[in-house]
C-alpha cells in the first residue's frame, strides 16, 4: 500500500510566521493556489481513502486535493496539530526571543521542548499519531492500493516517528514538509519504506523563511 501525507496549504498566519497549533485557521488565496494545482497534477492518481485533520486548513485542502474523486474525506480527530496553548497566535520571533518560554527549542533541540501547562507535550503528540497509523491506517495495507492523509507540520513529522521509530530528538528528521508537499512512502508485511519526504506537485514559486533562514509552521 502506498501512503500520500501532505501538509495543508498557506494560511495568513503561516505568511504572519503566527504560531497556529490547535487554532482553527482557513486557507488564505495564496494557499490554495498550490493546492489546486496540486489536485491537477494529481487527477490521474488513485486514491482508495482519504484522511484529514477536522481543523479548517487541512479539511479544505483535501477537498482541493480530492477534486472529481467520489469518495468521503474521512476526519479524524488524532490528525489534529500539535496544541501549543498559550503559545497560539504568538509571532515566531516573539516566542524564540521570550527567555521564559522554550520554544526556541522546538525546531533545533525539540528533546528540550516543555509544553506550557495548558498545551500538549511532543510525547503525547507522538502517541496519538501512532495510534492512529497502527489502529486506522496499518490494517487498510491488505485491501488499499493508496490512500492520502491530510494534516500539519508537527502531527505529520509525528506519523514519521512510528515509521521511522526515532525519539524525540530526531522529531524533525526530513525537514518540516512546505505546505502542499507530500511524504510518499509504502507500507508492506509491516514495514515502512520511505520514497520522499517533500514531494512537490506544483511549480514552487517561493520560499517563505524566517530571518535565520529555516521554514518554519
Amino acid at each position: 500500500m502506498e501512503i500520500y501525507i501532505i501538509r495543508h496549504g498557506r494560511t495568513l498566519w503561516n505568511k504572519e510566521q503566527r504560531l497556529q497549533g490547535s487554532a482553527d485557521i482557513e486557507l488564505s488565496d495564496s494557499g490554495r493556489a498550490p493546492a489546486i494545482e496540486s489536485s491537477q497534477n494529481m487527477k490521474d492518481i488513485h486514491f482508495d481513502k482519504i484522511f484529514s485533520s477536522p481543523l479548517k486548513r487541512a479539511y479544505e485542502t483535501a477537498c482541493i486535493l480530492r477534486g472529481d474523486r467520489e469518495l468521503e474525506i474521512i476526519t479524524d480527530d488524532r490528525l489534529r496539530e500539535l496544541d501549543f496553548g498559550s503559545y497560539e497566535g504568538r509571532t515566531m520571533e516573539e516566542l524564540n526571543n521570550d527567555p521564559t518560554c522554550t520554544f526556541r527549542y522546538f525546531f533545533d533541540k525539540p528533546e528540550l521542548y516543555r509544553a506550557t501547562e495548558d498545551g500538549e507535550t511532543l510525547e503525547h503528540l507522538c502517541e496519538r499519531a501512532s495510534q492512529f497509523m497502527k489502529e486506522q491506517i496499518e490494517p487498510l495495507a491488505e485491501t488499499c492500493e493508496r490512500i492520502l492523509i491530510v494534516a500539519h507540520g508537527a502531527i505529520n513529522k509525528a506519523m514519521m516517528t512510528h515509521v521511522k521509530k526515532h525519539g524525540i530528538a530526531d522529531f524533525w528528521s526530513g525537514g518540516l514538509q512546505r505546505n502542499c508537499a507530500v511524504i510518499m512512502m509504502n507500507y508492506h508485511d509491516g514495514v515502512y519504506e520511505i520514497q520522499d519526504e517533500n514531494k512537490l506537485f506544483y511549480q514552487l514559486k517561493e520560499r517563505v523563511v524566517n530571518q535565520d533562514g529555516k521554514t518554519r509552521l
